[in-house]
């Protein structure tokens, strides 16, 4: 059980980790602005980036540790719950203006239709 927990703490480091890069990138002046003092006048992508990042580091620890407690074959389908997430939380939060589409919600429904097939316990 400890090791689908780090696991699952992994699938939530790295969905927020896209989120909060995702949200920096978008609050990051153009590409010649970026070497002006402007940028550190508003230190709030900068800071953004750096959680992001950090929390890619910590869910790569929880990952590396859940896998000294299960197979590799039983955690890595989870990955995909982070897709899910992230779309989930894309559509709706204002902040980052995504619109809901049915050909995504289809892709959602393929990736958690692969994530069954490949996690439920077959027949012996």
């Amino acid at each position: 059980m400890k090791g689908y927990g780090l696991a699952l703490c992994s699938v939530v480091l790295v969905s927020l980790a896209q989120l909060l890069m995702r949200s920096a990138m978008l609050q990051f002046p153009a590409w010649p602005d970026v070497l002006t003092p402007i940028l550190w006048q508003h230190p709030q992508p900068l800071v953004f980036l750096f959680i992001g990042l950090s929390a890619y580091a910590l869910s790569m620890l929880c990952w590396m540790l859940s896998l000294r407690h299960l197979a590799l074959s039983r955690v890595y389908p989870l990955l995909s719950i982070s897709y899910v997430l992230v779309w989930l939380a894309a559509i709706s939060l204002p902040v980052f203006g995504e619109t809901f589409r049915w050909s995504s919600l289809a892709g959602v429904g393929l990736i958690v239709a692969g994530l069954l097939c490949v996690s439920l316990p077959g027949k012996k």
